[in-house]
């Protein structure tokens, strides 16, 4: 008996020292926040466990304990209408409110969901949840793009996928369909999918033959340059759940289809060092030391390695091209983008690339709301179902879904 108190003892011991987890004293919900990072690494480390094996892609496992775990939560609407259609190829699912009284034209947001360009589904609860949500509030037809997922395909095809559908959905024909306005339509995404929607507003301001444009962009703690691993933010959330440093690099190398041999090199900024040519003209555009406010800067330094590793561009062109890499176009295309919001939170890597990109497009002159949360972390805004609810996520949605009611 006493062997079986030692043993349950030292394992409870244990189970705290692998979820106890040093956090910032502004972050909300400090100790949930600790048990949902515990989970998400213990089981990352199963997954790995399973690619080093070589029974299956870590990614594909993960994503479906994802899915399996999400099917234990279903959140339904008896007043939305939620269909799932295919727009030129690439599935999609719309959520669509009743009419109300002569209505007869409705605004639209076209949203597309994070995870780091492998994880999650517009069908998973969390965005089926998020997209009712919006549908109900704003009275919208939200169309959640269904785009495919590293591994199956890496970059540039995520970028293509919901690009196809978005440039679907704006044809006079479809809109109708759905009985959409023209002239209220927002392109939305969080994360990776923040990324997406960047990469696809730009597209389309540079496409002369379209006739219907986004009135809005709102991008959700978008990740936006692979060019600088050492900002601020990423310096000083480097171990920050639910995204630390290496595993956002490794999200970058999985997109590309790159190598992990190259993670290190990446972490130190070797791929843009001083002697890189190909990374020169695009240094100017993301100079953190003069686009970020003294408050994020902090005492931090900027890391610029005098000599590095040119052929890591050579191996992943994609590093530098800004379709991948929103962040880093030039001012002519930053200056056709629409009215914009960025949603940025304090204990997030991606922070920095948030607050670059708005005072990029607003030095532009495009109109831009920063909305920062001190207390927020990186995902937040998707974790408001239990057992994953937290205050931060229905601060942010509930901020999000007001500055679209006002301006969309």
């Amino acid at each position: 008996m006493r062997a079986a108190w030692v043993l349950l003892t030292a394992l409870a011991a244990l189970s705290a020292y692998y979820v106890y987890l040093p956090l910032p004293g502004t972050v909300s919900d400090p100790w949930k926040l600790m048990l949902l990072d515990a989970t998400f690494r213990a089981v990352q480390q199963t997954c790995h466990l399973i690619h080093y094996l070589r029974l299956s892609h870590h990614l594909i496992v993960l994503n479906y304990l994802i899915c399996t775990f999400d099917k234990l939560k279903s959140v339904s609407s008896e007043d939305i209408k939620i269909t799932d259609a295919v727009f030129d190829g690439v599935e999609v699912r719309v959520f669509e409110p009743p009419a109300k009284g002569d209505e007869k034209l409705k605004r639209s947001v076209v949203y597309i969901h994070g995870g780091g360009w492998a994880l999650a589904s517009a069908r998973t609860s969390l965005y089926n949840n998020l997209c009712r949500i919006m549908a109900e509030s704003l009275n919208a037809v939200v169309v959640s793009v269904e785009y495919r997922l590293v591994p199956e395909v890496c970059f540039p095809e995520q970028f293509h996928d919901a690009l196809r559908a978005t440039k679907h959905f704006l044809q006079p024909d479809v809109l109708a369909e759905y009985s959409v306005d023209p002239s209220r339509i927002a392109i939305s995404g969080d994360s990776a999918g923040g990324n997406l929607a960047a990469a696809v507003c730009q597209q389309l301001s540079k496409d002369e033959h379209l006739t219907i444009r986004p009135k809005l962009q709102a991008l959700i703690y978008p990740v936006l340059q692979a060019f600088d691993f050492n900002t601020p933010s990423y310096q000083q959330n480097m171990n920050m759940p639910v995204l630390p440093r290496y595993v956002m690099i490794n999200y970058w190398i999985d997109y590309f289809n790159g190598n992990y041999d190259l993670a290190h090199s990446l972490l130190i900024n070797n791929h843009t060092a001083l002697d890189v040519g190909q990374a020169l003209s695009f240094r100017g555009r993301l100079n953190w030391t003069s686009l970020l406010p003294s408050s994020f800067k902090k005492n931090y330094k900027p890391v610029i390695q005098t000599t590095g590793k040119a052929d890591i561009i050579q191996q992943i062109p994609a590093l530098l091209d800004v379709r991948a890499v929103p962040l880093l176009a030039e001012n002519e295309t930053l200056q056709r983008q629409p009215k914009t919001y960025i949603l940025t939170c304090e204990n997030d890597v991606l922070r920095d690339d948030g607050v670059m990109y708005a005072k990029r497009l607003e030095n532009a002159g495009v109109e831009v709301t920063l909305d920062h949360f001190d207390d927020c972390f990186h995902g937040c805004m998707i974790f408001t179902i239990w057992p994953t609810d937290f205050s931060a996520g229905i601060q942010t949605r509930n901020s999000y879904i007001k500055w679209l009611d006002e301006n969309l």
